[in-house]
């Protein structure tokens, strides 16, 4: 493995960090220790950012704040936070002056020791953190020494620059993260699916696609694609891979040779066996995932196909998804009251995640709405009619969603509320209380962000689990 004096001399030169906060923070301080010129360049002046500037100049470094447009004089490189968007004007000006720019990815790609943990990474428009999760778990059934780090909120930075010694990492990546990341290269890596999502970002679906295909160069062992979304499997096909590197699909359907599917409500592989065409083996039960959902179970055929790729035996695979706890707003059964059940998956934010969440079940009162990022609903909701036993509608931009249901679902009955405030989920509940049925599901699967009501999604799904239970009280 190269060492990172090898990689780059940061010693005197000048280095460039764009953005105060999570990554931008640690990125000027590591790049101080180690010998660079840093100068912090932050859109923002306010109380918070000058808090922060005072800390990173007690060390000696230099803070622009309100002046993240000009590129500061005898820049060598640049690193970026993940959110900054690449037609800002510093990165225009580093271009057209030659100067590289990474992210806080690929600085922690570079700064790896020797013998560092090799990463086996995962992107996707939906499911990146579960995955990564039930990846995690596994790999520790198996006795490895790993963590679930990247994007998950656990600094990439810190687990590469810290004490604690790993066998190997599950790391979630953003196509933020991605875009700036040009030297990555995983033992395995997964995109789980895509949407489109952030394409005020990347500009078009064809970029953002491209920048999530980059988790596949220079695989070693094994590129995994999900066998129903045909983009990823093409994605698969333009990566430059190291010889030898498969292509890995998985499926909700009985797996064809190098595959992982279902058969007959049991988890197998047909991919990381002796024969591939006549031998299969099985991983888990479906009932030993949780949720059941079916795009929960493909995460967990992802994470068991990135796990078998590093040499995982089939029984940790079951051990670490029958572990596996999900975190909060993802699918979360919240309590059942009156033979209804009510089901919170805030973290639903866009179309493609509420589509997924609304095909769990068979008949839905449906809460949605919020900021729609752009979105249009017409696919989400003639895909999800026939589920739909009534919606609930809340939020900002909850028109586009009452238009598409007027034009593909003109007889499910829609109760849009027209206040903005947080007590809005209460009568949300209320309402969509008064619509159910026994045997049904009420949904939280906003398919939208929560900005405008919340201050994320967190915030919202703890307002709707709060909400059941005083209806419930």
């Amino acid at each position: 493995m190269t060492s990172t004096s090898e990689l780059f001399d940061f010693q005197g030169k000048h280095v460039t960090v764009a953005g105060l906060g999570v990554s931008g923070i640690p990125a000027a301080k590591v790049l101080h220790a180690r010998g660079a010129v840093v100068t912090v360049v932050n859109d923002g002046d306010d109380a918070r950012a000058r808090e922060q500037a005072a800390e990173l100049e007690a060390l000696g470094i230099t803070v622009r704040l309100g002046d993240g447009a000009t590129l500061p004089e005898g820049t060598e490189l640049i690193v970026t936070t993940p959110g900054w968007k690449p037609d800002k004007p510093l990165f225009l000006a580093a271009a057209k002056a030659g100067v590289p720019v990474w992210g806080d990815v690929e600085l922690a790609w570079r700064l790896r020791g020797p013998g560092a943990a090799p990463w086996l990474a995962v992107t996707g428009t939906n499911g990146k953190t579960t995955t990564v999760q039930m990846l995690a778990a596994i790999l520790t059934a198996a006795g490895l020494r790993t963590a679930a780090v990247g994007n998950i909120g656990v600094s990439l930075l810190d687990v590469v620059l810290g004490e604690e010694e790993y066998d190997v990492l599950a790391v979630e990546l953003s196509s933020y993260q991605l875009h700036w990341a040009p030297s990555l290269r995983a033992h395995s890596a997964a995109v789980l699916n895509l949407a489109p999502d952030h394409l005020d970002w990347h500009g078009s679906m064809e970029a953002y696609a491209a920048d999530k295909g980059r988790i596949y160069e220079g695989n070693r062992v094994a590129c995994v694609y999900n066998v129903a979304d045909k983009l990823t499997e093409g994605l698969v096909r333009e990566a430059d891979v190291e010889e030898g590197c498969r292509a890995i699909g998985f499926t909700l359907g009985t797996p064809a040779p190098s595959q992982l599917g279902v058969v007959d409500g049991i988890l197998v592989d047909r991919a990381f066996v002796t024969d591939r065409q006549k031998n299969a083996q099985e991983l888990a039960e479906v009932s030993d995932v949780r949720p059941p959902a079916p795009h929960n179970i493909a995460n967990a055929l992802a994470a068991a196909a990135l796990a078998r790729a590093f040499g995982v035996p089939a029984g940790a695979v079951r051990e670490g998804l029958r572990a596996f706890r999900p975190d909060a707003h993802r699918i979360t059964h919240v309590a059942d009251l009156g033979q209804v059940a009510y089901v919170d998956d805030s973290k639903a934010t866009n179309t493609h995640a509420a589509e997924a969440s609304l095909a769990a079940y068979e008949s839905i009162v449906w809460i949605a709405g919020g900021l729609a990022k752009g979105a249009l609903f017409d696919e989400l909701v003639a895909k999800s009619a026939k589920r739909l036993r009534g919606v609930v509608l809340i939020g900002a931009d909850q028109a586009l969603i009452r238009d598409a249901l007027a034009r593909h679902a003109p007889e499910v009955p829609v109760v849009a509320l027209d206040r903005t405030d947080t007590g809005a989920m209460l009568q949300a509940v209320t309402e969509a209380k008064r619509l159910a049925q026994p045997g049904d599901t009420v949904l939280l699967a906003p398919a939208c962000a929560s900005m405008d009501m919340f201050t994320n999604y967190n915030q919202r799904g703890d307002a709707f689990a709060a909400a059941v239970r005083e209806l419930g009280a």
